[in-house]
């Protein structure tokens, strides 16, 4: 049976539990992506404290590491509460909940990745290039991050939208 909402000439020939489904693992995989940089960012910054270099650093170096440490234990625990989430809503058929609610955590996540990256890229060249070059480097990349994760996705869904009706 096909879903009755689903949009005309959307090419799919699924129930709205299957459409469900299939999003709900779409959003796991987006999750799983997001889960392996926050990983690579977070084991990056754990190893600094160990190095000689890290007791040279400012005040405002070591503030902004312990904000970097905090945005990633943030990050990773929004990455992981849409599979709690899905836990504690397991066969209570509240799929559609789940999905939602997943996808608003996710875009939040992927938020704390975007910070992370900013700020971890802000601190290294802080240290290894100066403070105008720290905070140049994060004004830059957090510029270039809201135009890929904000504009760009907003811009295509207002051109599809055009061609589509």
């Amino acid at each position: 049976m096909t879903d009755p909402d689903a949009p005309a000439g959307s090419g799919r020939n699924e129930t709205r539990e299957e459409q469900l489904d299939r999003n709900w693992m779409e959003l796991i995989q987006e999750l799983r992506v997001l889960q392996t940089g926050v990983q690579i960012l977070a084991g990056f910054l754990l190893t600094l404290p160990f190095q000689d270099r890290f007791e040279t650093l400012d005040d405002f170096q070591r503030n902004l590491y312990l904000v970097n440490v905090a945005l990633a234990a943030l990050t990773t625990a929004f990455i992981l509460l849409p599979v709690s989430v899905h836990r504690r809503l397991f066969r209570k058929r509240l799929k559609a909940t789940l999905v939602t609610s997943g996808d608003n955590i996710t875009k939040i996540a992927l938020s704390g990745v975007g910070a992370l990256s900013v700020g971890t890229a802000a601190l290294v060249f802080d240290v290894t290039a100066g403070r105008a070059a720290g905070l140049s480097a994060g004004a830059i990349l957090l510029l270039v991050l809201i135009v890929l994760l904000v504009y760009v996705p907003l811009h295509l869904h207002r051109k599809a939208r055009k061609s589509n009706g």
